[in-house]
């Protein structure tokens, strides 16, 4: 005769292998999901990330990967959902992320996005980019002289090695002008690549200030240019192809 004991036991060890296998096929479509946002097919990243949330609804990770993809497809709202439940999950993780901050700005959350790449500042504090972004969002909540004020609060930079990170700082700051970031930018010997990442940069955060202080063509010459003319494979190069699509009033 079987003890209830023993039935009650039997039950237990079901109910852990059920769990372990739920895990365990989350994070294969967690994977999957992984190998399809690579091959620049989000829309298929998110549906497998679906999945793994509705067999798994805690898995931190299937929530950062489906907010970047998120991101990518232009769904804004629903990427910042992903990213505000993965930081649910994961609060010691709150400080790295970036992406959520960039999502902030994107879906109109300014003062979140401030907040957010203040936050950062205390997890890397030698990111132009985090400082500049912190200048973008806190610029669009300033109104009359937004720009001085935003800079009177830029996030301290000191030793960004990327080329030409620190002369994009200063033009922010308004100590250098545009033409001289596009100068450091091809300054020395570069090779090809490294020559295309950096003008990458500089055409992005050029089209960036342009148009934070209000010159529209310039700020759509190069966006469009850092978009088009200088991929690079990185998630900074979606935020550029995404404000491009909305300069060109695509979705």
């Amino acid at each position: 005769m079987i003890r209830p004991v023993e039935i009650l036991s039997a039950l237990f060890v079901a109910c852990v292998t059920c769990t372990a296998c739920a895990e365990e096929s989350a994070e294969e479509l967690i994977r999957a999901a992984q190998a399809a946002a690579d091959q620049r097919n989000d829309a298929r990243a998110v549906e497998l990330l679906d999945d793994a949330t509705r067999i798994n609804p805690d898995s931190a990770s299937a929530y950062y990967w489906r907010g970047r993809s998120q991101f990518r497809l232009g769904k804004f709202d629903d990427s910042l959902a992903d990213f505000d439940r993965y930081v649910k999950l994961q609060p010691e993780f709150a400080s790295r992320q970036w992406e959520r901050g960039i999502t902030c700005y994107y879906a109109g959350k300014f003062a979140e996005g401030a907040r957010q790449f203040q936050l950062y500042q205390t997890y890397h504090d030698n990111d132009v980019e985090n400082s500049v972004w912190r200048f973008l969002c806190s610029a669009r909540l300033q109104g009359p002289n937004a720009v001085e004020k935003a800079r009177a609060e830029m996030l301290p930079i000191e030793n960004d090695r990327r080329v030409p990170m620190m002369q994009v700082y200063a033009m922010y700051q308004g100590d250098l002008t545009p033409d001289e970031v596009l100068s450091a930018a091809r300054a020395g010997d570069p090779s090809a690549g490294q020559l295309n990442t950096r003008m990458f940069y500089a055409c992005l955060y050029i089209g960036l200030y342009h148009e934070v202080v209000g010159d529209a063509t310039l700020a759509r010459k190069f966006i469009l240019q850092a978009a088009d003319d200088h991929r690079i494979g990185h998630y900074m190069w979606d935020v550029a192809r995404i404000h491009a699509e909305r300069l060109r009033g695509t979705p």
